[in-house]
């Protein structure tokens, strides 16, 4: 019997249409460098998300720095973080020079509102509300704080491109949003980054930041710190195409999030985490299992792909010195599995996975 093919955790998905868009700009003399066709593909991003401006970046770790410098944080400023992110979102505010403030999570994986007040003091600049997986959680409530404090909310929306909150896209909540083009994303370049924001001193300000602080552009006088973190036509020409993908890929990512949680119904071991579908995009599929290394393992011998949940911030060695108390946090990144979630997965592959799951189940692996 023929080895099954192995279901990848994540791929990235193109076709001709990239290929084509990429050798016909080289083709026609394109110098590669950020130019027309990123600015294009900013406008296709402003334009779904519903921003004014658009800047698109070297990857999303460097929009999330951007943003914070851009509204002027620095040394001796906090900014409150969840516990439960990805780390660059708390490496941001160290790069910056500012000191990150973990905050436990609630059960939608963001920000838990009522615990943030408690860490709020006149070092508090800012807030970083992170939609994972597109969930917005209390985000209105959220932004209500930021505005009775006097602080800023921005939105690190990296795993949200393609979900919305009360009918508003991810990313417009805040002061800036940020958007991540990594390879395991709904679509990607590669790498790379976007800001999006309605106040346009902001975006002139993100636009100074992203290219060395100069003056004006094309010219070597520097009034500001600033950075070489642009972007490339190379990669808004594969970006491009990929936009034009974004409405039929966020359609099949939640057909494809109720397709497992209709194989999985039933199984007790594996519990699912509430998601909107209306309004929510899925990144990844994810579950809560008992132990999800051993299920991994597992599912690696039938040849299929998973990836453990981030731990918990507060357990990673560059941020044992965090006091307090995680418990949510905790428990999302002890139980957590993402399954195999790449947009072109079939019925069959779904199947295949939900599955092997009831199999290691019913082998009394719990």
């Amino acid at each position: 019997m023929a080895e099954q093919k192995f279901i990848n955790q994540m791929e990235p998905w193109y076709g001709e249409e990239e290929k084509k868009a990429i050798a016909d700009y080289l083709n026609s003399g394109g110098w590669i460098m950020e130019f027309k066709k990123t600015r294009e593909f900013e406008q296709m991003i402003a334009e779904f998300c519903g921003a004014k401006y658009c800047s698109v970046v070297a990857n999303g770790t460097v929009s999330l720095f951007i943003a914070l410098r851009a509204i002027g944080v620095g040394p001796g400023d906090e900014v409150v973080v969840p516990d439960y992110t990805m780390i660059a979102t708390p490496n941001a505010v160290v790069l910056a020079g500012a000191k990150p403030i973990f905050v436990d999570v609630d059960d939608s994986l963001c920000l838990d509102v009522d615990k943030v007040s408690g860490v709020i003091n006149e070092k508090t600049r800012a807030i970083f509300h992170v939609s994972i997986n597109g969930r917005a959680g209390r985000l209105e409530e959220l932004k209500e704080l930021c505005d009775r404090k006097g602080l800023i909310l921005l939105e690190d929306a990296a795993q949200s491109l393609g979900s919305f909150y009360k009918g508003k896209h991810l990313g417009n909540f805040g002061a800036i949003g940020s958007f991540s083009f990594s390879v395991p994303k709904i679509i990607t370049t590669g790498q790379g980054g976007a800001l999006i924001t309605n106040d346009e001193d902001l975006y002139k300000k993100i636009c100074k930041v992203k290219d060395f602080g100069r003056v004006s552009g094309g010219c070597d006088i520097h009034d500001e710190f600033g950075w070489n973190f642009k972007f490339t036509d190379l990669q808004a020409v594969f970006g491009i195409e990929q936009m034009k993908k974004l409405r039929d890929r966020i359609t099949r990512k939640k057909n494809i999030c109720k397709f497992y949680a209709e194989k999985l119904k039933g199984v007790p071991e594996v519990e699912l985490i509430g998601t909107d579908l209306e309004e929510v995009s899925p990144w990844f599929i994810e579950i809560l299992v008992e132990d999800p290394q051993k299920l991994s393992d597992f599912l690696k011998e039938k040849n299929i792909g998973s990836r453990a949940f981030y731990p918990a911030i507060h357990t990673q060695k560059i941020y044992s010195d965090v006091a307090g108390e995680f418990p949510k946090a905790s428990r999302f990144a002890k139980r957590g599995l993402w399954l195999p979630s790449a947009s072109q997965l079939g019925e069959e592959d779904v199947k295949r996975v939900c599955q092997a799951i009831k199999d290691y189940f019913a082998t009394n692996h719990n």
